[in-house]
């Protein structure tokens, strides 16, 4: 929320800076998130008024204007704005003047005729974007004095991050409240004179649905002048606050808002019809917004109606049908409080985020109603002119919110702050913050939360209360010493903390991506139609949950790409996302990502783009981590993301575990890549599910190595030969290499040449050349039926 300084400072006005009201507010929870200056680099800009306008004699859009700025002489300014009239105060940068574009003011020539200054737009003077001619200010705007002085500049523009639970605090009066109880400053009284009715007219009231609005407070307001404007006061505070001023019920009705913290909505009074209230939506109801949008109303939305149904939705937006414009005469006046269980995510089920919508699902004061509405009825009368009739004040008190009586005790004081503070302090604090103290003795204090402070609740809620404005950093800081009992460490698992730093080890650096994407992106890459959309999501881009972490990861590479990054080594620990909603599966995966060399750049090693087997040589270090690396076998598959014929399901006990392989093409290219990319994803609990380690004796006894190669077709993997070889005699060999593959000259075509070494061992003798030679020829027997393998000579 954003509030201008001096306006604050018109509720209670501490003797302490700017900056130090910032800080004082981020130590009180309500973090301060900037600070900005309106008005600091305008200098010798006054008020002015124009005496005479008169045509350029060069120029039909020009005006020569004479201008009083309180001194001796009237001065001839040249102005070619079309709003400019004689009688009309303005703003004037004289001779000399400095405006915050840098420009410094000087007497010139304009058409042949010299100008003695510049009247100013609200642009020229940094207070808007824009502007359809020179600043129009109120005629009781004193002639000659600083437009610095009577507009409060410099003022500075303080942004608080609040938290949802503070609803009381976004208004004025709320942070007013604050500061005056963490500084001791006074704040001026909320209260609002009731203003006494001119006409008896009313309009009938009923709450239909009491549980849900169990107060609604109207007023009717007839003959209002449609052509007053809102005064510039007002559309500076409006614009300070992040609000475009509109007309004057419009604009007064938001500056209630923002003074006060209660919403307020005004109707157009001769477009009600019949007995107005709030009610639940029933089955079919359709309305009109004010942004002109047609809304199917659900059963469980609150909606205000008359006679006629729904005029808008409570809390939210009003309807179009019966809104106020610019030459509205009469109007109806509304402030209500509704329960913030009835509205709670019903503006953003209907995607919608209002300023009313904030306040009422946070909760605002009960109490609040009328004296919003008094306020609103005095600001608009003397702006706008026309009669009130008397305030409606329908509630059902039986229903309205009633703050319990908490007991906050001495003990549990101290034992959460660990702290002792004085009890005179913490009196003061409590009366400070408007608490009311029904009763202390020697054990605490009974305590009556106001009614704007639905966040008092619990004991709890009145130690932190007592903390923040007693300041936390005046509460010492005392070491804790407990006892932390060693947890057991599973050898069943490896753990992914262990897993990152062997992937940051080998070159990888750890991403994090939103776990919901484009629901066309997801399908591409998995090939199926996602059942987990959000119902709400922040945009199309972000519309379901992801099946894959590829999506958002190349997306990062893409991105580190564009930004002249050409080696992007990443991965990725996170869910994956299936099924249906209310039967979804989350799976914990390990992704990893290469694209661009091999090995950063360097004298001593050809530059090469990293292909399947390098990212491969990274997924089998994951997999050796498990201690049961023989376990895993790649089988040739395919996939909607990578590349046919450079794509493998990664398969353990007949289960597949993840996939390995290049991107296809195609996505590369709609990704902005034009590299290859490498990538794998695995399940992680499935993978890194290990056997406990156990030793076994290191033979003493010599190792054997025989060298075999065979021509097989090009279809047979290496990883099915060495399986072959291996199950041959799985006591004496130990381990199968694939040390040369070869197509080519000499080697028909279809054909390939697989060269494996055996390195054959035992436990308890040295083995023989017949030892040797019985399992090679057993091994090429093997592959000969397996494979219809021929020995290469």
């Amino acid at each position: 929320m954003k509030i201008a300084e001096s306006w604050l400072r018109e509720w209670t006005d501490p003797s302490i800076s700017t900056e130090e009201l910032a800080h004082q507010l981020t130590m009180a929870g309500h973090e301060v998130d900037a600070v900005s200056s309106e008005g600091l680099d305008i200098d010798g800009v006054v008020i002015a008024e124009i005496v005479t306008v008169n045509p350029h004699p060069d120029a039909d859009k020009l005006r020569l204007c004479e201008v009083n700025d309180g001194g001796a002489t009237v001065l001839e300014v040249v102005c070619g704005a079309p709003n400019v009239y004689a009688g009309m105060k303005t703003a004037l940068a004289k001779v000399g003047a400095r405006l915050p574009n840098g420009i410094k003011l000087r007497r010139s020539k304009i058409r042949g005729v010299v100008s003695n200054g510049m009247l100013c737009s609200a642009v020229e003077l940094g207070l808007g974007e824009e502007s359809d001619g020179i600043l129009e200010l109120d005629q009781s705007a004193p002639v000659g004095e600083l437009f610095t002085t009577y507009f409060q500049l410099p003022d500075a523009v303080i942004d608080i991050d609040l938290t949802p639970n503070r609803g009381d605090c976004f208004s004025v009066l709320g942070i007013a409240r604050e500061v005056g109880a963490f500084t001791g400053a006074s704040v001026k009284n909320a209260a609002v004179d009731p203003y006494q009715a001119d006409i008896k007219d009313a309009h009938p009231i009923k709450l239909f649905d009491a549980a849900a609005c169990p107060r609604f407070v109207g007023r009717v307001i007839r003959d209002i002048d449609p052509a007053a404007t809102t005064p510039l006061w007002m559309v500076e505070r409006l614009r300070r606050a992040g609000l475009r001023a509109i007309y004057p019920v419009v604009d007064i009705t938001n500056y209630v808002m923002l003074e006060l913290g209660q919403p307020l909505h005004a109707y157009d009074f001769s477009k009600l019809s019949g007995t107005i209230g709030p009610r639940f939506a029933r089955a079919g109801e359709k309305l009109t917004l004010l942004d002109d949008r047609d809304i199917n109303l659900s059963d469980d939305t609150l909606i205000i109606v008359d006679d006629s149904g729904p005029i808008g939705i409570a809390g939210i937006m009003g309807g179009l049908g019966t809104a106020v414009a610019a030459g509205t005469r009469d109007i109806f006046l509304e402030a209500a409080f509704f329960a913030p269980d009835a509205l709670a995510g019903k503006a953003r089920s209907y995607g919608m985020h209002t300023d009313a919508s904030l306040r009422f699902e946070r909760g605002v004061d009960p109490c609040g109603q009328a004296r919003a509405i008094e306020r609103a009825t005095e600001l608009l009368v003397s702006i706008a002119g026309g009669v009130a009739g008397p305030t409606s004040d329908v509630v059902d008190s039986a229903l309205l919110p009633v703050q319990k009586a908490v007991r906050l005790r001495k003990t549990r004081l101290a034992k959460l702050l660990g702290a002792e503070i004085d009890d005179s302090d913490v009196s003061r604090i409590l009366r400070s913050l408007e608490v009311i103290i029904e009763g202390q003795d020697a054990e605490g204090w009974m305590l009556v939360p106001p009614s704007h402070r639905f966040d008092l609740a619990i004991e709890e809620d009145f130690v932190e209360e007592v903390a923040r404005i007693y300041g936390y950093d005046r509460i010492p800081e005392v070491t804790a010493t407990v006892q932390m009992p060693l947890t057991d460490v599973s050898e069943k698992q490896v753990s992914l903390e262990v897993v990152a730093g062997a992937l940051v080890a080998r070159g990888f650096q750890e991403v994090v991506s939103y776990s919901f994407i484009e629901d066309g992106l997801n399908e591409r890459f998995t090939g199926t139609k996602s059942q987990l959309k959000l119902s709400n999501p922040i945009s199309s881009e972000m519309s379901v949950m992801r099946a894959s972490l590829w999506p958002g990861m190349v997306a990062i590479a893409a991105s580190n790409i564009a930004r002249q990054q050409d080696r992007v080594r990443i991965f990725e620990i996170g869910k994956s996302f299936h099924g249906a909603l209310g039967a979804h599966e989350e799976v914990q995966r390990v992704a990893c990502l290469t694209v661009g060399s091999v090995a950063p750049e360097q004298w001593g090693q050809t530059a090469a783009n990293a292909d399947l087997f390098d990212i491969k040589s990274d997924l089998s270090a994951m997999l050796a981590m498990a201690g049961v690396s023989a376990a895993f076998d790649f089988v040739a598959t395919t996939h909607p993301a990578l590349q046919p014929g450079q794509s493998a399901s990664v398969v353990k006990d007949g289960i597949e575990v993840g996939l390995i392989g290049r991107l296809h093409p195609r996505h590369a290219k709609q990704m902005g890549i034009g590299m290859p990319v490498m990538l794998f994803e695995i399940d992680a609990a499935k993978v890194f599910a290990a056997n406990v380690p156990t030793s076994v004796p290191i033979s003493k006894y010599p190792a054997v190595r025989r060298d075999i190669a065979v021509l097989v077709a090009e279809q047979v993997t290496a990883g099915d030969l060495v399986s072959a070889v291996a199950s041959v005699a799985p006591d004496l060999i130990k381990e199968v290499r694939v040390f040369d593959l070869y197509k080519g000259k000499g080697i028909e075509p279809g054909i390939k040449s697989v060269a494996l070494g055996l390195i054959l061992q035992e436990t308890s003798r040295t083995l023989t050349d017949q030892d040797a030679d019985s399992v090679m020829r057993i091994a090429i027997e093997k592959l000969k039926n397996d494979f219809a393998a021929e020995l290469r000579e």
